[in-house]
């Protein structure tokens, strides 16, 4: 009953209704949900930071953003949501004056959407915007296709690239300096149910693991905050197994000083040269790097690269 009686007080506030409704629909990051809410930023994040904690909402990071959406389990009726669906889906069909102005903002954010897809190198693939495909879904897909294998996340951050590892890895073993960013890494997985996760505080320069121990290390957009890339890449090969790859996603060789101050950012990003050249000190060999991600205008493009032990 006590439950029950916090997720009706959560579901009586007309504007977490309405977010609900609107993430039923679409996934959304939070500039575009102020957008179609009509709502500040700040409350707009309050009021999914409340949502997020009682699993109604569910939230994925790829690329530079957040995207939210409404949670599986609510959509499927699963567990404790069994009746709540149903309510939710007859109310979600009423119509007022009020879902009326998110659904023409809803559409406003998706025109925009489709008129921004030349600026991610689309080009002729705009008619490739079809429902359901999405990248995240491929990048889960193809897990699936990976053996059983035992990873380590390289300055894991947030988690959420650990999060994702977990689903297809045999076990996952979780690295950051900073003991703050670990306990919100380990409560975000605590919520998303993640499992075979193992959490250790420690430098790149000084993994906290053994010779040997893992089949493939990953460092995504943690080598430009090292002391010593290379040191760091040096390490990513003493922890890996004979055969074992390394798998790095950074930035291209940028201007933007500002991050330095503001993020904390140690090195500018890295040229393709300079990337395959630490690799191969490191010891590394059939290396290859590649851009991933650009867009036109934006000053930041990310670096693809792996290499083998």
């Amino acid at each position: 009953m006590k439950d029950a009686s916090s997720l009706m007080r959560l579901l009586g506030d007309e504007a977490r209704l309405r977010l609900l409704r609107v993430l039923a629909k679409e996934a959304l990051n939070v500039t575009e949900l102020t957008a179609v809410m009509g709502l500040a930023q700040s409350g707009v994040s309050r009021h999914l930071g409340m949502l997020k904690d009682a699993r109604l909402v569910s939230e994925e990071k790829s690329g530079h953003f957040t995207w939210y959406r409404l949670s599986s389990d609510v959509s499927a009726g699963t567990g404790t949501f069994e009746t709540l669906w149903p309510w939710l889906s007859a109310t979600f069909a009423q119509t007022t004056a009020a879902t009326r102005a998110d659904d023409a903002r809803l559409e406003e954010v998706r025109r925009v959407r489709r008129e921004n897809f030349d600026q991610h190198g689309a080009g002729n693939e705009r008619s490739q915007l079809v429902p359901g495909r999405s990248w995240a879904a491929w990048s889960r897909a193809l897990g699936l296709l990976l053996p059983a294998v035992e990873v380590a996340d390289l300055g894991c951050g947030e988690g959420y690239l650990t999060i994702e590892a977990a689903q297809w890895a045999k076990k996952v073993y979780a690295i950051d300096r900073s003991t703050d960013v670990l306990e919100r890494a380990k409560a975000m997985a605590t919520r998303r149910r993640a499992k075979d996760i193992v959490w250790k505080r420690g430098e790149l320069e000084k993994v906290p693991l053994k010779d040997a121990s893992v089949d493939i290390a990953i460092a995504s957009q943690a080598l430009h905050h090292a002391d010593d890339p290379a040191l760091a890449l040096s390490e990513a090969w003493r922890i890996l197994r004979p055969g074992g790859r390394v798998l790095v996603l950074d930035l291209r060789k940028h201007d933007e000083t500002w991050v330095q101050d503001k993020l904390g950012d140690q090195w500018l990003g890295f040229t393709p040269d300079g990337l395959d050249s630490l690799l191969t000190q490191a010891g590394f060999t059939h290396t290859t790097v590649r851009v991933g991600a650009r867009r036109t205008g934006d000053p930041f493009a990310v670096l693809i690269a792996s290499g083998t032990k």
